[in-house]
């Protein structure tokens, strides 16, 4: 185990950060200035921890672009004074949120670790006291030249490591919320914590980047059967969006329908940007494969493989923040930035 590790960990909000009060029988705010005191397990680390929080914490269903830039800068303002940073966050967005910062913040050669609970850390039989000790103990461990062992943004939940842009929250009453259905887990925690060395993320950036300007003006269309394409041709409106992410059948396909067809054309000829990703949780796109899927083709759609609703979301925000020339936007959205897809 690593020694003398320094952990920043930054409290948001969410289920885990709740406790009952013994007067009333409420749920109330988990005082984290005295994490050694409720979780005493901490001190066997020999780690530093120091606790930080936003300014308001908030259930993560309230979570915007503007938390994002604030627990980036967080990261990043307090980078050189840590070896790994663990974010205590609510599970109904932590994957939209992991995948936001793993682009917010590139170049990193420090763990940042997500993690959180199904049940409040003072109720009895709580998961969050396991996947909150677990994560300190994943964001303090270095490898063999004294650099953190993780360095991207993951998640650790209920024994498993996942990438943060690779993962997606699947259940909404079991403790194993999340899984990463096209990526094998970074690591798996039994008796020992089994790492897959060969899946882990290493920059090519020399230092790192904080980019929070996202552009929000996207839309996610979710295709359907008779769907009315009215529907289609509101979204479908560059006035409105800059970008429309399409949720097409199996490996990328649709139906054909003249109007949708042309209101495609007439989207991306305007420097309109549409990506298809697929609504199967497993598998990737292959626009072309079948006869279906044609039209996307031949609207110069991009190819969004396999990567999740929530990671190709927040790379399209930061791609239309950071690029201002369709091809740029472009060229970054076809391929894998930070491990977020498969090329």
């Amino acid at each position: 185990m690593s020694q003398h590790s320094k952990i920043l960990l930054i409290y948001t909000g969410g289920t885990i950060g709740m406790m009952n009060d013994p007067k009333t029988g409420r749920l109330k705010t988990f005082d984290f200035e005295n994490l050694y005191k409720h979780i005493p397990e901490l001190k066997q680390f020999k780690y530093s921890i120091d606790v930080d929080s936003i300014k308001n914490p908030i259930d993560s269903s309230e979570m915007n672009v503007s938390n994002w830039a604030d627990i980036a800068s967080t990261i990043f303002d307090n980078y050189n004074n840590y070896d790994g940073f663990v974010i205590l966050h609510g599970t109904d967005t932590m994957a939209f949120t992991a995948s936001a910062l793993s682009f917010m913040l590139q170049g990193l050669k420090k763990p940042v670790i997500f993690t959180g609970s199904q049940l409040p850390i003072g109720k009895i039989r709580t998961d969050g006291k396991e996947n909150l000790i677990t994560a300190i103990e994943i964001a303090g461990l270095k490898n063999d030249k004294g650099e953190g062992l993780i360095q991207e943004v993951a998640i650790y939940f209920e024994y498993s490591l996942y990438r943060g842009n690779r993962a997606s929250k699947v259940s909404a009453n079991h403790f194993e919320a999340f899984d990463s259905p096209n990526f094998l887990p970074l690591a798996v925690a039994g008796v020992d914590i089994e790492f897959n060395y060969n899946n882990f993320f290493k920059t090519n950036k020399h230092k790192l980047e904080l980019f929070t300007d996202f552009n929000t003006d996207i839309a996610l269309l979710k295709l359907y059967p008779s769907m009315p394409i009215s529907l289609i041709d509101d979204i479908l409106n560059l006035q409105k969006y800059k970008a429309v992410i399409i949720e097409a059948f199996g490996s990328g396909n649709s139906f054909f329908n003249k109007s949708f067809y042309e209101k495609l054309n007439a989207f991306t000829s305007k420097n309109g940007i549409v990506i298809i990703i697929t609504q199967c949780t497993k598998g990737l796109v292959k626009i072309g494969k079948y006869e279906s899927s044609k039209l996307f083709i031949e609207c110069d759609a991009i190819n969004g493989k396999d990567c999740t609703t929530e990671a190709v979301i927040t790379k399209t925000m930061y791609a239309l923040g950071k690029f201002k020339r369709k091809n740029e936007r472009i060229d970054f959205l076809s391929k894998s930035c930070v491990g977020e897809q498969t090329d």
